[in-house]
C-alpha cells in the first residue's frame, strides 16, 4: 500500500478482486475479467468526443437493468452512427483506447485493433471489432459488434453504466428496452424455423418476466424496426413461438447447450412452456399492428396485458 492506501500494483489488485469475486459467485473468471475490461473501454468512450457516436444495446445491457445480469456475455454490442468505414472505425476505438483515465488496472492495446464488415445477425450486416487488452499479466480479447441504421423507440437513454469495483462509472447512452425486444422479435419472425439464436428466446421471455411496457409505446418500437428491416408483420404465429419448433430435436438440442453454455440468473422454463410465454408477450402488439389498431393495454412484469386505466 501507498500512503494514501491504495495499492502500489492497482493491475494486480484489480485481477485479484475480480478473480475472488468470480469465485465467490460461482462465475467464469476469464469472463469477468473480460465483461470488467468492457465496462472501463465503456468508460473512455464516455470520456471521448464519440460518447454520441455509439449506443450501448445487447446483454451488457442486463447489468444495468438488474443487479444480477440475466445471463453472462462476454461480447459488447454497440449502435454506431457516423462513417462505417472499417479503418475509420478502428481510427476511432485506437483514440478512445489512448484516452488517459483513472488507473482502473486495464491496459488497452490500440496497435492489435482490427475491424472488417460482418454478418452480425444472419442477414444485418455491420462491423466487427476486435481488441486485445490486459490486466495485470492476463490477455483479454475483447470483440465489439457495431450495428448501423437502426431506429430507437422511444428514445435514446442517457445512463452511468454500473461498475464491477465501485470504479468510475461509464456515463453512455442506451437502448431502451422496447427497441431491445423489438428487434430480438425481428430476428425470431426473420430466422422463423431456421432460428438458433437461443439466447434471443430467452432475453424476451426475461425482459417479460422483470419489466412493465405501454403497449402503444412497444407497438411503435416493432413498427419502427420492422419497417427499417423491412420485415412484414405475420398474418399468424411466427414459425420460431410454435410446437412445431419447440418440439424439433435440433431446437431442443439448441436450447440444452445454451443452458449448459450459458451462467443464467433467471431460471427459465421448458422450452414449450417458454415459448407461450413468449407469445402471451408479443402476439397482442403484433395482432394491433396487422389490424392497423390502437393497443390501450399495459403490460406488467410476467404479464399478462391489461387494459390501460385512464389517467
Amino acid at each position: 500500500m501507498n500512503r494514501k492506501g491504495r495499492p502500489r500494483n492497482i493491475a494486480a489488485s484489480v485481477r485479484a478482486r475480480l478473480t475472488q469475486r468470480a469465485r465467490d459467485r460461482q462465475e467464469n473468471v476469464q469472463l469477468a475479467l473480460i465483461r470488467y475490461a468492457i465496462e472501463r473501454l465503456l468508460y473512455r468512450l464516455g470520456l471521448s468526443s464519440y460518447r454520441g457516436e455509439f449506443i450501448l444495446k445487447g446483454a451488457m445491457l442486463f447489468s444495468l437493468w438488474a443487479p444480477t445480469p440475466y445471463r453472462s456475455t462476454g461480447d459488447l454490442d454497440l449502435l454506431g452512427f457516423g462513417d462505417p468505414a472499417p479503418e475509420r472505425i478502428v481510427s476511432v476505438f485506437r483514440e478512445i483506447c489512448s484516452l488517459a483515465a483513472a488507473d482502473d488496472g486495464v491496459v488497452f492495446k490500440p496497435e492489435t485493433i482490427q475491424a472488417h464488415a460482418a454478418r452480425l445477425e444472419e442477414e444485418y450486416s455491420g462491423i466487427r471489432l476486435t481488441i486485445d487488452a490486459e490486466i495485470a499479466g492476463a490477455r483479454l480479447p475483447l470483440q465489439i459488434d457495431i450495428g448501423f441504421g437502426d431506429i430507437v423507440t422511444p428514445g435514446i437513454q442517457d445512463i452511468d453504466y454500473p461498475s464491477l469495483l465501485g470504479m468510475p462509472l461509464p456515463h453512455l447512452r442506451a437502448y431502451p428496452p422496447e427497441t431491445v425486444v423489438a428487434e430480438k422479435l425481428q430476428a425470431l419472425v426473420a430466422l422463423g424455423l431456421l432460428n438458433s439464436r437461443m439466447k434471443d428466446f430467452f432475453d424476451l421471455w426475461a425482459i417479460s418476466e422483470t419489466f412493465a411496457f405501454a403497449g402503444s409505446t412497444l407497438v411503435h418500437a416493432i413498427q419502427a424496426t420492422f419497417e427499417r428491416r423491412a420485415t412484414t408483420i405475420p398474418l399468424q404465429m411466427p414459425a420460431a413461438l410454435t410446437a412445431t419448433f419447440s418440439s424439433d430435436s435440433t431446437k431442443q438440442a439448441q436450447w440444452r447447450g445454451f443452458l449448459r453454455r450459458t451462467a443464467i440468473a433467471l431460471a427459465p422454463a421448458p422450452l414449450p412452456d417458454l415459448l407461450h410465454r413468449i407469445g402471451d408477450f408479443v402476439m397482442p402488439p403484433l395482432e394491433a399492428l396487422r389490424a392497423g389498431a390502437t393497443f390501450n393495454k399495459n403490460w406488467r412484469p410476467g404479464g399478462p396485458w391489461k387494459i390501460a386505466k385512464k389517467e
